[in-house]
């Protein structure tokens, strides 16, 4: 910490001295199971906003922003854009969160189903998921970006990390002069190639930090691991809701300061190639497209039903209103800000261009922050940062140690007291953030991980869906499209790479170039040579295998002469919608469900949330006498699908979610064509 401002260490110890203060004061309301885990279900709609926005908003979604567009263009924004349509969509879904009245998401397997093993194994992988995927996701984002906050002074470089950087120097300047045309000898090519497999390797840096991983992740952990283990969901609203002011901050500190460092807004437009400001992408080179957005949302949307953050969250509103508002607006404030993040990825174009350009563009954030923020900016950018990420990582802990102390140790202990069950939830938070850090060091790159998130639970969200709309789901069905998705968007993807017959098949190992010359794979995440030294040696593949373009390569089609967006495109669309084809086929074909059963789930999704807990006991207590007595809301009467009639709040709330969609929308896209030459 060395090279930090004294200005610097004083807002990070002010920031981590409230996250403690606010553990202390929280504690107190944490005793029972529902005050633990939902906050009694007593937070209104300011806290509401605040826990949906700082549950929305993490470092790794701007970090990873700024970094697909600072590589991609602007078009790369529908990353995380994209579930801008859904927010219409959240005004009706939240309801169902609330008025379901569970504490987990794994209760609806047993509440809807009446099968506890389908409950245990939601709630097995999502604590496995949560940990190696979101938790360690935040931890990997929160230190890159740090550590490009923090860089050795180049007198302390060791050997190996000056031969890095100057290899990719040496890269920078063999790829500029192909650029303006010029032509390298053989034995400059020979070297270009070399370099290429490095950084495909991730051997080259442009930069060398002076951050330990290790120490990074223990205070991180320390900090958000103190509040949430105290004060639980409390703690969590109440933090995020002076996270959240940190959060806003953070996202556009960058834009003055960038803008006056490069010169003023025109310089986007002159700077930066025409086609990196195309909003709907369109170069055959780039990974988003109109294809590719409208992709990326089919899965986003089937996942979005599934994240075990959900129940906690709108279980925690006071009413089916707060979680409803709390989820639109809070979740637009993410929207403006990844409109922020954004820009920010087009000045890093500006900024770290031709000769600068980054050979991580992961840290293009921590790049910018260290360039262009001066003595305590510095500082506030690092709690901004250390904030963002702090929120989602608390609202995902809680949502785990809720599923592990109520469906995995609450169904192993049939007498669990509910001071046991919050103790449970506590050690379960203990043991999982210790477990993020060690999974965190093993990660490397955020964009990889970054797709991988956006999809690994899409097979249970598409069965989540269909159980709240479809009284024919079965068991079968969900179990089927749960593990067969599952297969081929997880298990056979990542393991895939470590079967050598695989890794070494000629076809999988296929590669294409781009615009520029670099070998472009096409089914697995990288492809490179076994020896970079030897341009003859055998190439291998290495991380993801994209098991989707195999099952389309399997029904006749050639992946290989799509375009990187078309790939792209096409893996997000199998995933989405291969679940939604087995919980609908296999449901046709397997044992109705318990009539009594649906009935009784279905009544209490049609009796709304009364403004008090003892009204609305005596309401529920008139639908479980008669589960019917609500049908008349129903939109298609006398079929099985469980779709009601909009009422004067849903109608207007729908509205005006379409009317802000469409300005945050129109005034991006407007932006983007101004800044265009």
């Amino acid at each position: 910490m060395a090279n930090l401002h004294y200005l610097d260490c004083i807002i990070l110890v002010a920031y981590f001295a409230m996250l403690i203060v606010i553990g202390k004061i929280t504690a107190k309301h944490a005793a029972s199971g529902e005050g633990y885990f939902l906050a009694g279900r007593k937070l209104g709609t300011i806290y509401q906003f605040f826990l949906n926005f700082g549950n929305a908003v993490a470092a790794n979604d701007t970090v990873s922003t700024a970094s697909i567009v600072y590589k991609q263009g602007v078009a790369g924004v529908w990353m995380g854009l994209q579930m801008i349509f859904l927010n219409p969509y959240y005004w009706f879904f939240y309801p169902w969160l609330r008025r379901v009245r569970l504490t987990t998401m794994a209760d609806l397997f047993w509440d809807r189903l009446g099968s506890r093993r389908l409950a245990l194994f939601y709630a097995s992988f999502q604590i496995i998921m949560a940990v190696t995927v979101t938790m360690a996701f935040g931890n990997l984002v929160s230190y890159k970006i740090s550590a490009a906050l923090i860089t050795k002074p180049e007198a302390e470089w060791t050997a190996r990390e000056r031969q890095s950087v100057d290899d990719y120097k040496q890269l920078i300047k063999y790829e500029a002069a192909i650029r303006e045309g010029g032509m390298l000898d053989a034995g400059g090519q020979a070297h270009l190639a070399v370099l290429r497999e490095k950084l495909a390797r991730n051997e080259l840096t442009d930069y060398v930090t002076a951050l330990n991983p290790w120490v990074f992740y223990i205070i991180y952990t320390l900090a958000v691991g103190f509040y949430i283990v105290l004060g639980g969901m409390s703690a969590t609203a109440m933090t995020d809701a002076f996270q959240g002011i940190l959060i806003i901050i953070f996202s556009i500190l960058l834009i003055p300061t960038g803008l006056a460092a490069m010169g003023g807004w025109d310089q986007i437009g002159e700077r930066v190639p025409a086609a990196m400001l195309n909003v709907f992408g369109g170069s055959g080179d780039t990974d988003f497209t109109v294809w590719t957005i409208l992709a990326i949302l089919a899965a986003t949307f089937m996942q979005a039903h599934a994240l075990p953050n959900n129940m906690a969250v709108a279980g925690s509103a006071r009413n089916e209103y707060a979680a409803r508002f709390g989820a639109v607006t809070g979740t637009f404030g993410k929207r403006i800000l990844t409109v922020v993040w954004a820009i920010c990825g087009l000045i890093g174009i500006v900024l770290f261009s031709g000769h600068d350009i980054l050979a991580d563009p992961d840290m293009v954030w921590g790049a910018m922050s260290r360039r262009l923020l001066g003595p305590g900016l510095l500082g506030l950018m690092f709690a901004g940062i250390l904030a963002a990420n702090m929120s989602t990582v608390a609202s995902q802990g809680m949502a785990v140690s809720a599923l592990f102390a109520r469906n995995i140790y609450g169904m192993l202990r049939k007498d669990l007291t509910d001071a046991e069950t919050v103790r449970a939830g506590r050690w379960t938070l203990v043991v999982i953030l210790m477990l993020g850090v060690l999974v965190a060091t093993q990660l490397e790159s955020i964009y990889v991980v970054l797709q991988f998130a956006m999809t690994i639970n899409v097979p249970f969200g598409a069965a989540i869906l269909m159980m709240f709309i479809w009284r024919k789901v079965t068991a079968k069905a969900v179990w089927v499209a749960v593990l067969g998705g599952a297969f081929i968007n997880i298990l056979f993807p990542v393991f895939a790479h470590k079967l050598p017959v695989l890794a070494h098949n000629s076809m999988l190992v296929t590669r294409t170039v781009d615009a520029a010359g670099r070998p472009v794979p096409v089914y697995f995440e990288s492809v490179v040579r076994a020896n970079p030294e030897d341009s003859e040696s055998r190439l291998e593949g290495r991380g993801r295998l994209h098991t989707e373009l195999l099952v389309l390569r399997a029904l006749g089609m050639n992946p290989a002469h799509f375009t990187a967006g078309g790939r792209f495109a096409a893996r997000f669309f199998v995933d989405a919608l291969l679940p939604v084809f087995l919980v609908v086929i296999v449901s046709l074909f397997t044992r109705k469900p318990d009539k009594e059963r649906v009935d009784a789930f279905f009544g209490k999704m049609k009796t709304p949330v009364a403004d008090t807990p003892e009204l609305d006991a005596a309401e529920m207590e008139k639908t479980r006498r008669n589960p019917s007595r609500m049908d008349h809301t129903k939109l298609f009467r006398d079929t099985s699908w469980e779709f009601t009639r909009w009422n004067r709040v849903d109608t207007i709330g729908f509205v005006l979610c379409c009317a802000m969609t469409a300005a945050i929308l129109a005034v991006f896209i407007g932006v983007m064509k101004w800044l265009t030459p």
